[in-house]
């Protein structure tokens, strides 16, 4: 049994020009230990999709699915009190902007004790313990120090392991990570990533790692869903898609690869006669 497993997921949202539909018939699933590239462009509802999962998108959209399960129990049957107790616990998220995900008012520490506090039910020198243990995982020095230090004080590569460790501070079985290096130097980037997929063997954790970069899918991932415009265009595993991708806009993402380019420019998506599924707009 698949840990997530969500078949033909639309999300839409009221507008003041009417409905728009952001996703449309996604299928995808991710077992333990399994880490799932979700590849695409900006706008291919990557990050939405995962939004409906943990229950955060806002008001105005309507989720539906012929089944959405977490580890066999079903999401959308759930109360809002029974999913909160999964989700910051079981699933948990790392959003794409470490510094504006962190609450400015409060001390990293005061953060991730929180989680701590509201999930595990941790006293405050449990809370104080684990937080320092964690830390120290995700590689921030000093880290007894560090938990009276506000998020502005700290870098963004910094902030990004806040982020990761509030993420695996209860031990989750799906760690969801939405463009984690944004925004990052290169050098930062490789650290991050390193430390994504250190702590998802160490755990053994599933891990659904959003991108738009084929490099971080080629470093990473186990199997990659590729979506565009709210459509899963193709699913296969990582090697596979890299060596023959059946759908035209795979193509059009691997040729875009610097390490791709034939001619004078790099081709665009735009260069591409696109295959999109009926009913996805062209």
């Amino acid at each position: 049994m698949p840990l997530l497993e969500i078949k033909n997921l639309r999300v839409a949202f009221d507008t003041s020009v009417g409905e728009f539909i952001a996703v449309q018939g996604i299928d995808l699933s991710v077992d333990e230990r399994e880490v799932l590239a979700i590849v695409g462009e900006s706008g291919s509802g990557k990050s939405v999709s995962m939004l409906a999962v943990m229950g955060l998108l806002p008001d105005t959209a309507t989720v539906t699915a012929d089944s959405m399960t977490f580890n066999g129990r079903d999401l959308l049957t759930m109360t809002v009190e029974q999913r909160r107790k999964i989700i910051g616990r079981d699933i948990a998220m790392i959003f794409q902007e470490p510094i504006a995900s962190l609450n400015p008012c409060f001390t990293v520490g005061f953060q991730i004790e929180e989680v701590l506090r509201v999930h595990m039910g941790m006293d405050r020198a449990q809370r104080r313990a684990r937080a320092i243990e964690l830390l120290q995982q995700v590689g921030i020095p000093e880290p007894e120090q560090r938990l009276s230090t506000f998020p502005h004080q700290m870098s963004g590569g910094q902030c990004q392991r806040v982020m990761i460790a509030i993420a695996i501070a209860c031990n989750p079985k799906l760690l969801i990570a939405d463009e984690p290096t944004t925004a990052l130097d290169v050098t930062i980037q490789k650290q991050i990533l390193d430390l994504l997929m250190r702590l998802q063997a160490e755990h053994g954790m599933g891990l659904i790692m959003i991108t738009h970069n084929m490099g971080v899918v080629a470093e990473t991932a186990d199997r990659v869903v590729v979506q565009y415009k709210g459509r899963k265009m193709e699913e296969a595993d990582v090697l596979s898609l890299f060596e023959s991708p059946k759908s035209n806009y795979t193509k059009a993402l691997l040729s875009a690869l610097p390490d791709n380019a034939t001619g004078d420019r790099l081709p665009t998506v735009s260069d591409f006669i696109l295959d999109a599924p009926d009913g996805a707009p062209a």
